[in-house]
């Protein structure tokens, strides 16, 4: 295992030990002992930036699962280590924020942050995996631990509902993209993403390729909140803030835009590719910023917002993808629109995370969220209104912030896609730059009210749960550097564009050689009077707010996705318990027809029609009379038990089988097997006799009648094991094991009980994990026990 890989497991192996330090420093904020290896992460990754940007990919590899074929390799390029240094750089950035946001007199600490490493190492596994079935597991391992995460609160409802919600949309998502990564496989016989671009011309014709790309791109819709699977995302807002900010700033939502960029040299030639993603990112773009401006809860609105700003990444991945069949444009259109993704993939990034924090100290500090409670915190909390100014113009896209150079590039991007001849771009494409251009006016219109709701105006003293004030300094560090990050990059935006973004887009579009250049000044061209046409709108559609914000009440509220998503599930629930109520009837009989009707149906169709059924009784040994006589007596005592009317009659008939059975095993030669099942017959019998007073009067007709199903059954099951039994022995695939024991047991063991050394040398891990099985189910009955409440509860 290489040092690359131990930086993804890493988080993992902390996690373990988190319960440990929560124990036994309990005075100390368990977070200062998580805090070190986000950051150490971070300067191990900061430290590929010159080999990623020069030379080739770093690869490691060793075998996993040899027998499928499957190694855990790790790689390192442009796209990986961009996606690293944002999960573990803003994780640094969180889990500080998150000393000072949560109290460890009142939180349980060290579930949350065994629940954030374990998010934070399947990010890490997700984005420098290049073999596809590792990748998978490390994608459902991020879902399992943001469930875990959203529903850290698990004692409110909303926080159980918002984290199953997201459980169910995303792994169904999981699931399909598992599907396509099996058709991958099919395709191309390999998991490595890098072996499978490289045989990207090969399986375009494959009748296999376009199930393969629905599939994919459903697992990455469902990450990402594209609409209409974005319905999760505003649920997972009940976690705590710290939680939100990594979710939904650096890494949860940005997987799916992760997955859709790597396998973009795979897909990308197929028109499907960009109708899909671009048609679908538009669309949640315009429904997310929508959507946000008639929230009334700030993380609702950032919620909606991130939404949006996901549908424009998207976007501008599949118009960059319809770039690369066009050659008769400007060669510096072909790659604005995958350059813009990229940078504003940053761009959101710094500002969100930013935006996040500061809605968590509003509510920290003031006990509400709710803007219609809020106002005139701006004189109150300078640092925090300043840094909420900074991020909301960067969401925004204002000067002199970097989201306004991304959102420029986004113009660029879609203003010049109807020159591209392809994909009928030509004529449909008019509505990419019209909707993109209606959706940023509705991102201005959200960002300010974010903003001005919360800042401005009169001060509500007696609507605020507490007395509000500035955060202390240590809630403030996180914000600010992320803050400080927007302005920086806003005015040298440079500084990213040789060693990180130009490698980042080496990997997604490894045709074209890229000298990123990015400037604020491009003279005044159509992008910037659509910007100055933004701000225009923007302003005059929040000053008459009021006036025109009544239009959401036209949208009739039983349509919506949410109501579809809880009907369906409603559906889904009662479903389930009417069917399950029609074979779980409380009756021991009915499930035992169930499962024998099944046993026989399968295991004899099976038998006949892979003529399988055998008799070879050449090999058998002479049936001698007194086993006959063990055999008949054995069939009249279990047939009596039927009609006897007297329950001690039935013990002791009971008890006859039992031992015959024992005189079988003593014929064969098998006293251990004998004297075991003596023990048994014996305890068993006593048992019954000894409750036998406390067992109640059966009356006659309590008997129970007749029933040709229980013949039926009962013969047919009988039947089936004796042609299992015979044909089993009767086919010989291979040379009987039994042989090898004979020879080694003694030699090889020192034993001359054939049975005991193979149970506790030869199998002796079997006998061991049994042992365990036994010693775990006897601590889980003990801690029953010992914690079975009293009472009602």
């Amino acid at each position: 295992m290489s040092l690359l890989h131990l930086a993804i497991i890493s988080p993992f192996l902390l996690a373990v030990l988190v319960p440990i330090l929560y124990k036994l420093f309990r005075k100390v904020h368990t977070g200062w002992f998580i805090l070190p290896l986000p950051l150490v992460l971070f300067v191990y990754f900061v430290s590929f930036v010159s080999a990623t940007s020069t030379s080739q990919p770093i690869i490691e590899s060793f075998t996993w699962i040899e027998a499928l074929g499957i190694e855990f390799t790790a790689k390192i390029d442009g796209l990986g280590l961009l996606f690293a240094l944002l999960i573990t750089g803003i994780g640094t950035l969180v889990i500080l924020y998150s000393i000072y946001y949560l109290s460890k007199d009142k939180e349980k600490l060290n579930t949350f942050y065994v629940y954030l490493l374990l998010f934070m190492g399947a990010m890490l596994g997700v984005v420098l995996s290049d073999n596809l079935i590792v990748l998978y597991a490390f994608w459902e391992l991020t879902s399992f631990s943001s469930f875990l995460l959203i529903g850290y609160w698990y004692d409110r409802e909303k926080s159980r509902y918002g984290a199953q919600k997201s459980m169910l949309i995303t792994v169904f998502g999981g699931l399909s993209m598992f599907g396509g990564i099996i058709l991958l496989y099919i395709m191309t016989g390999t998991f490595s993403i890098t072996e499978i671009i490289a045989q990207s011309d090969v399986i375009f014709t494959h009748p296999l390729f376009v199930p393969a790309l629905l599939c994919i791109l459903l697992g990455a819709f469902t990450k990402s909140a594209q609409f209409p699977f974005h319905i999760w995302l505003p649920d997972a807002m009940e976690a705590p803030t710290p939680v939100s900010a990594y979710l939904h700033s650096a890494t949860m939502v940005k997987a799916g835009i992760y997955l859709v960029a790597r396998m973009s040299p795979v897909f990308a030639d197929h028109a499907l590719w960009l109708w899909l993603i671009a048609g679908f990112g538009i669309v949640t773009l315009f429904w997310g910023s929508f959507s946000a401006v008639k929230q009334t809860d700030l993380k609702a609105i950032l919620a909606f917002s991130t939404i949006s700003q996901l549908g424009m990444i998207m976007s501008l991945l599949g118009i960059g993808a319809a770039a690369l069949h066009f050659d008769g444009i400007d060669d510096k259109y072909h790659t604005i629109a995958t350059t813009a993704a990229v940078f504003h993939l940053i761009n959101h990034a710094t500002f969100k995370g930013s935006l996040f924090m500061v809605v968590g100290i509003v509510d920290h500090e003031t006990g509400t969220r709710d803007i219609r409670r809020l106002g005139g915190l701006m004189q109150l909390m300078p640092i925090t209104f300043t840094l909420a100014i900074i991020g909301s113009f960067s969401m925004a896209g204002l000067p002199p912030f970097n989201g306004f150079l991304s959102k420029e590039m986004f113009f660029t991007a879609m203003t010049h896609i109807i020159d591209f001849n392809v994909f009928q771009l030509d004529t449909w494409g008019i509505l990419f730059p019209v909707i993109a251009w209606i959706a940023s006016v509705f991102t201005f219109i959200y960002s300010m009210i974010l903003v001005f709701k919360t800042f401005t105006g009169k001060l509500q003293p007696e609507k605020l749960e507490k007395k509000p004030h500035e955060a202390p300094i240590g809630m403030l560090i996180s914000p600010i550097i992320l803050a400080s990050l927007v302005i920086i990059i806003g005015f040298f935006p440079n500084i990213l564009s040789v060693n990180i973004i130009e490698p980042a887009l080496s990997a997604i579009m490894p045709e074209f050689l890229f000298e990123v250049h990015i400037s604020f000044w491009h003279g005044f061209n159509l992008e910037l009077w659509m910007t100055i046409g933004v701000i225009v709108l923007g302003t005059l559609l929040y000053l008459s707010l009021a006036k025109w914000r009544k239009i959401y009440g036209l949208f009739p509220e039983k349509l919506a996705l949410n109501k579809a998503y809880d009907h369906g599930l409603l559906f889904a629930q009662n479903g389930s318990l009417k069917m399950t109520k029609m074979y779980m009837n409380g009756s021991i009989r009915s499930y035992l027809i169930y499962i024998f009707a099944f046993f026989i149906a399968i295991l004899s169709s099976v038998l006949f029609s892979q003529n399988a059924f055998k008799i070879d009784l050449e090999h058998a040994a002479d049936v001698r009379y007194y086993e006959v006589l063990l055999v008949a007596v054995i069939v009249i005592a279990s047939v009596a038990i039927l009609f006897v009317k007297s329950r001690l009659t039935s013990v002791i008939l009971l008890g006859t089988v039992g031992y015959t059975v024992a005189l079988f095993f003593v014929n064969f030669r098998a006293p251990d097997l004998a004297l075991t099942q003596l023990v048994i017959e014996t305890i068993s019998v006593s048992l019954f006799l000894l409750c036998f007073y406390h067992l109640p009067k059966k009356r006659n007709e309590e008997r129970m009648a007749f029933k040709a199903t229980n013949l039926v059954i009962s013969i047919g099951v009988g039947a089936v094991v004796t042609l299992i039994a015979l044909s089993a022995h009767s086919t010989k695939l291979f040379e009987s094991i039994s042989q090898y024991y004979v020879e080694n047991t003694y030699t090889e063991a020192a034993g001359k009980n054939m049975v005991n050394v193979i149970l506790v040398d030869f199998r002796g891990f079997d006998t061991l994990f049994e042992i365990v099985v036994l010693a775990i189910a006897s601590i889980g009955i003990y801690a029953m026990i010992k914690l079975r409440m009293k009472g009602a509860k």
